[in-house]
């Protein structure tokens, strides 16, 4: 128990680094802001970047660099932090597509604009105004991810060796929405669910920054292997579990609506299993509600009732388990030190053990 303690502490001292950072590099944007155009976007961003988020991405990189035999420093909490603005993008992107109205227990960014526009009375469709602005503050970010990147501090040839595994994570992300999107309209298989989440969250979430630290720290093939061994399962378990949050969730935790994936007719493997579980009845309440924008409290009840009484809860569930016990276990071999492997171990905790 003491050692957890002292890990986690140790975890939440690196979170205010990131954390830190993050507000250092946003700050210095504001006197290179355009004369004339208003600072509103600034100031949104800085809000949503800062208020909340696991920082799983940054201690990923960290951990990647520190099992590559490189020192602690600010460098690498800079170019750490750097993937935050990225994920940042992402989520803002994603929000509009999936129209979710909040992120983190407040307004989602394309909200915030709308309402922005609604309370100025200003011509045009607030909705519209709102989604149009959110992009450019997503787009913002993917911008500002490059730039922290590349001024974190680190020499350019170590930056250089990084930043080839963060072009490759940028086009697997999208990629991955993309099939996403596709995904919805097609066969909506377990198989089709998984090829998702692993290109699109799994990855980017886990394999990529640990071997974005690597790169940093000039760790070879044996390691990024290594690393890819223990972050593509613990990514996939991450997934998982932030899709039965999604459902199951407590909203006050998770700062989602329990009905947006449900509204939305998310393609996940939990509703896939569902599908491919239920009886007659099952599948025709499946598909009057699953999907059905207009759900209410109610009919989120009665599919959640069908998710347990399929067995498709307690698949995932068991999913999530063998996952993360297969990335532990992939850390035993790895040719990392003590400590890099103990955070590794505390993190993957953290990645799947989680009520938010």
């Amino acid at each position: 128990m003491t050692i957890e303690v002292a890990r986690e502490s140790e975890l939440d001292e690196l979170r205010r680094r990131f954390d830190s950072a993050l507000a250092a590099f946003i700050d210095r944007q504001d006197p290179e802001w355009p004369d004339g155009a208003p600072r509103g976007v600034l100031a949104t961003l800085r809000r949503f970047v800062l208020m909340g988020g696991k920082r799983l991405r940054p201690m990923f990189c960290y951990w990647g660099w520190r099992g590559a035999g490189g020192a602690d420093c600010a460098e690498v909490v800079v170019a750490g932090a750097a993937l935050e603005l990225f994920h940042a993008f992402a989520l803002i992107h994603d929000d509009i597509m999936d129209g979710s109205d909040r992120r983190r227990g407040e307004p989602s960014v394309h909200r915030v604009f709308a309402e922005l526009h609604a309370r100025s009375a200003w011509r045009g469709d607030p909705a519209s105004f709102g989604r149009n602005t959110a992009l450019l503050c997503g787009d913002l970010c993917a911008a500002w991810a490059d730039q922290m990147f590349h001024e974190c501090g680190l020499p350019a040839a170590q930056i250089h060796q990084g930043y080839g595994v963060f072009a490759h994570m940028r086009t697997e992300v999208i990629a991955g929405q993309y099939l996403d999107l596709v995904s919805g309209v097609g066969d909506g298989s377990v198989a089709s669910a998984l090829t998702v989440i692993r290109m699109k969250a799994a990855r980017y979430t886990v394999t990529r920054p640990l071997q974005i630290g690597a790169g940093l720290a000039g760790g070879g093939d044996e390691l990024h292997a290594a690393y890819a061994a223990f972050g593509d399962p613990l990514g996939d378990a991450f997934q998982l579990r932030d899709d039965v949050l999604g459902v199951f969730g407590d909203p006050a935790l998770t700062g989602k609506s329990i009905l947006d994936d449900l509204r939305e007719g998310k393609p996940t493997v939990m509703m896939a299993l569902a599908r491919s579980g239920a009886d007659r009845a099952q599948t025709g309440r499946l598909r009057d509600l699953f999907g059905n924008p207009d759900l209410d409290a109610g009919g989120a009840e009665e599919l959640r009732r069908i998710i347990v009484d399929t067995g498709a809860l307690e698949r995932i569930e068991q999913m999530i388990r063998v996952r993360a016990g297969a990335a532990v276990a992939a850390l035993a071999d790895a040719p990392l030190p003590g400590p890099a492997r103990d955070a590794l171990v505390a993190l993957a905790g953290s990645a799947v053990n989680r009520q938010r």
